[in-house]
């Protein structure tokens, strides 16, 4: 099985992108990332497409094909890659596959999505299409789960409601220095607990946005990546698990076992534990989704996330674990099919020490991309070369 590398890596401005649809927001990452990579378009074998719904959102379908002839990419295998909002993640797993097995050279994996000309409630009810017809057909949405089960948590292991807020509070204040961040600005913790409700006790600040955006990595074997040039990131874990569809069958709704079972997996490729990640991008549609992954993946014990969140734990500046230091879906946004990519985007740049003022110290990272309500999980470590 091949080492695999990552040479090169973009991210679109994330965003309202008013006048640009899902192709314009694919080739412009694509473009960025051949650039960055030093590849020409026509040494690229294999094309992945990460996206949830250009279908349902725009009518858009046969993306993969259109984009490799935007991209002059020409006669590259194509292939669109949808496993709802783990899309990304699932991407980065495809792309990685596909050159791990020796069946590609140069892998170029795109990920977006083009939600923002919808309404509020056109774009959720698409989302929420990837509930259980059970559950999709009495009207339960995917911000109704994290309300219930934001509510349980709390009570539960005795958590306090402002421990949610400082997620929020924290990821804001990492997204302020990410130019390519939909939300560029600072909150307080008395604007995240006075938003409005959305679902109790979650409010307006507990959500992410709803984004347009792109992002792309350029993969190859390592001792490709050697002739293009000397620093690189290798992916050195990736696993990939599948919960319950239906998600009051989980025994304990507090434990999201694809993120479980997909970090077990990663850290057992990767021969790296829970101590040894330096920074970690995680899947905060929802606050408290940022608690359930760090207990999931061994950050922390289970019922004990919020206490180190409380201490400063996972702070950018000053914790021992930073975590979301892009400001996380919450601050940089969430295109669906991008966002897994994206958080591929930011560990790279830590790891290349490329990130600007988010630069933390890390040789290790992590990132965590969850489908649904924990439906499906991708986790992915990587490691700089050395």
């Amino acid at each position: 099985m091949e080492r695999v590398a990552i040479i090169g890596a973009s991210m679109t401005q994330f965003g309202q992108r008013e006048g640009e649809w899902i192709l314009d927001l694919l080739a412009e990452a694509g473009l960025e990332c051949l650039t960055d990579a030093g590849v020409d378009a026509a040494e690229v074998e294999h094309l992945y497409v990460s996206n949830m719904a250009s279908g349902e959102f725009e009518g858009q379908t046969g993306v993969p094909n259109a984009l490799a002839h935007d991209l002059d990419a020409m006669p590259a295998y194509t292939q669109r890659v949808d496993q709802t909002s783990s899309s990304g993640g699932a991407g980065i797993y495809a792309a990685w596959q596909s050159v791990a097995s020796g069946a590609s050279d140069m892998t170029l994996l795109v990920g977006g999505e083009k939600m923002t000309h919808r309404t509020t409630g056109e774009a959720t009810d698409v989302i929420a299409s990837l509930t259980h017809p059970a559950e999709y057909k009495t009207g339960v949405t995917l911000p109704s789960f994290a309300g219930l089960t934001a509510r349980h948590y709390l009570e539960r292991f005795d958590a306090p409601r402002e421990s949610l807020a400082k997620v929020a509070v924290k990821n804001h204040k990492n997204g302020v220095d990410n130019p390519k961040a939909q939300f560029q600005k600072e909150i307080d913790m008395e604007t995240a607990l006075e938003s409005p409700i959305v679902a109790d006790p979650l409010r307006l600040y507990d959500f992410c946005p709803i984004t347009d955006g792109s992002a792309a990595l350029m993969l190859c074997p390592e001792e490709v990546a050697q002739e293009y040039t000397d620093d690189y990131v290798v992916i050195s874990g990736i696993d990939g698990a599948t919960d319950t569809h239906v998600v009051h069958e989980r025994d304990d709704p507090t434990i999201m076992g694809g993120v479980v079972e997909s970090g077990t997996g990663a850290y057992e490729m990767s021969g790296y534990g829970p101590d040894d990640i330096d920074v970690a991008e995680l899947h905060d549609m929802f606050t408290i989704l940022e608690f359930l992954q760090m207990e999931g993946l061994g950050f922390a014990e289970q019922g004990e996330a919020w206490q180190l969140v409380e201490e400063g734990y996972t702070e950018r500046d000053t914790g021992e674990l930073p975590i979301n230091t892009s400001g996380g879906l919450k601050s940089k946004g969430h295109p669906l099919g991008a966002s897994g990519v994206a958080q591929g985007v930011e560990i790279y740049e830590q790891l290349m020490g490329e990130a600007g003022p988010r630069q933390v110290e890390a040789d290790v990272g992590l990132a965590c991309n969850v489908g649904g309500f924990g439906n499906c999980v991708i986790t992915t470590i990587m490691e700089a070369a050395r």
